[in-house]
């Protein structure tokens, strides 16, 4: 059953067969878990998992998956609508295979779109020199809450460390624990 969606670049929605209930509706260690499995198992497959969200209801939940290509660059994702197809087959199979119980499961896999979130620390390095706007759990530079600027990069030791910017001219720091959402932002040529 195909569907498209609302967002922006290739969509690809699929009915996942019966079998997909996992206890404890994904929480805790069985959603990391999954995510990790996720992540290696679509690497595998030549692609990067961005995101993975978990959403529908207790009746239909849903599993919500932004895949790239490893080599892409801002604004311009090389994911095809095939490309997502093949990929919800593939995850479909997967996750039949570590399936239990008999609830009916939504799979949603789709490219990152033009403003893609940055979603671990090595974005932040792969981004350098893009447009990012990044939300904090709290303030972040002059009391904000939200910062735009020019990605510089990512410096410091692992569980410290610090996202660069070049707001307005002025390099700013901020601690990547601080953040609470990253995306590139798109620049139109003008």
């Amino acid at each position: 059953m195909l569907k498209w969606g609302t967002l922006i670049g290739p969509t690809f929605l699929l009915r996942v067969a019966r079998g997909m209930r996992v206890q404890g509706r994904w929480r805790g260690r069985m959603a990391g878990s999954l995510e990790r499995d996720l992540d290696e198992f679509v690497s595998g497959i030549g692609f990067e998992l961005v995101s993975m969200e978990r959403g529908g209801g207790r009746r239909r939940p849903l599993l919500r998956l932004r895949v790239d290509r490893p080599d892409s660059r801002p604004g311009h994702s090389s994911v095809t609508v095939d490309d997502c197809a093949a990929v919800s087959r593939a995850v479909r199979e997967f996750l039949e295979e570590r399936a239990t119980g008999e609830e009916q499961w939504g799979l949603e896999v789709s490219s990152p779109g033009v403003e893609r979130p940055l979603t671990r620390a090595r974005d932040y390095s792969r981004f350098a020199g893009e447009m990012v706007r990044l939300r904090g759990h709290g303030p972040l530079v002059g009391g904000s809450r939200q910062v735009v600027g020019r990605l510089v990069g990512l410096e410091g030791d692992a569980g410290r460390e610090m996202v660069v910017l070049d707001v307005d001219g002025e390099r700013t720091s901020v601690a990547l624990s601080a953040i609470a959402k990253g995306t590139l932002v798109y620049e139109f040529a003008g």
